[in-house]
């Protein structure tokens, strides 16, 4: 069975775990065994990994919904492009001591655009 979600799936899965020891690195270069104590460092990169666990997850789940429904395969991977160009932008944005809120904004908005066009694309699939 050849799924979209198979190849973007695992790079998702892959920038988890690198977000992840990005926190854990972080955590060990400034000494902060548990929450942020008031690092700043510390508390970005926990941020950039909650973010990403807060979005992708729902995300992934409605692509594949719209992928089982019969999902056109252009809308999908032009979905998971948008998906990880957005992710790769906020998390670069929020990351920087110097944040630039358009970074973060923007991979925000890339990200809402993805579930609300999955969630409308399933819901017409469905119904029409």
């Amino acid at each position: 069975m050849n799924s979209v979600i198979s190849i973007y799936a695992p790079i998702f899965a892959i920038f988890y775990v690198i977000l992840s020891v990005t926190v854990i690195r972080t955590r060990r270069q400034e000494k902060v065994g548990l929450g942020t104590a008031g690092n700043k460092a510390v508390e970005r990169a926990m941020r950039v990994h909650a973010n990403f666990s807060e979005y992708v997850p729902l995300a992934l789940l409605l692509l594949l919904i719209l992928e089982q429904s019969g999902g056109n395969e252009f809308l999908l991977h032009g979905l998971f492009l948008m998906l990880l160009a957005g992710r790769l932008i906020h998390a670069w944005g929020i990351s920087r001591q110097r944040e630039n809120f358009r970074f973060r904004v923007s991979g925000m908005t890339m990200t809402f655009a993805v579930i609300i066009t999955s969630s409308i694309a399933i819901a017409f699939l469905r119904f029409a």
